[in-house]
């Protein structure tokens, strides 16, 4: 991974045109990125979504939640999905990406309007569904991309037109490449 100098929020706030051309009905996915352990990033084609486990290979069950009382993976949270077009401006280079720790990045309005909770899209031929639980800007994500992208991101406009991302969950397995159309059903 290249070193990059983070974005001020003058920057990302001209770029915020661009997120919003976004396609409405059908975008591309960008990339796939699973988690095999805490930390670790793979970057795939092809993968496998499946309704119990989530996308095959990806840490999301064993790594579970603080989110359920008894520590097991929050169903509501089984796959994250963040906008191309935002990440292409957050992380600067393609190869930075992946630090944003989501699954996959499509070129696709994620937005509250476009999305609403109980959306569906079709990526390949699975099918997930967007889910009500919040994906915010973290500590992490400051680290990673800088304090000017959280505000950004967890600004009221940011959090409407879900800058930072959304959680789904698989509601029909299949598998999906890069490439695919995600479509709105």
């Amino acid at each position: 991974m290249t070193e990059a100098r983070f974005p001020t929020v003058e920057e990302l706030q001209q770029g915020l045109a661009t997120i919003r051309l976004a396609p409405r009905e059908q975008g591309a996915l960008s990339l796939i990125v699973r988690r095999p352990s805490d930390g670790r990033r793979e970057v795939v084609e092809t993968a496998e979504l499946d309704p119990v486990e989530g996308l095959l290979g990806d840490n999301w069950r064993a790594r579970g939640s603080r989110h359920m009382a008894d520590g097991s993976a929050h169903p509501g949270m089984q796959l994250t999905l963040m906008n191309a077009r935002a990440i292409a401006l957050v992380a600067r280079q393609p190869d930075r990406w992946p630090l944003a720790g989501d699954q996959l990045y499509v070129d696709l309005d994620l937005s509250f309007d476009n999305l609403p909770v109980g959306a569906r899209l079709a990526i390949g031929s699975a099918t997930i569904e967007v889910t009500a639980v919040p994906h915010t800007g973290c500590k992490l994500f400051a680290e990673r991309f800088g304090k000017d992208a959280v505000k950004f991101v967890n600004s009221p406009n940011g959090k409407q037109l879900r800058l930072r991302g959304l959680n789904a969950k698989v509601v029909r397995g299949g598998t999906i490449r890069v490439g695919d159309l995600a479509t709105r059903l």
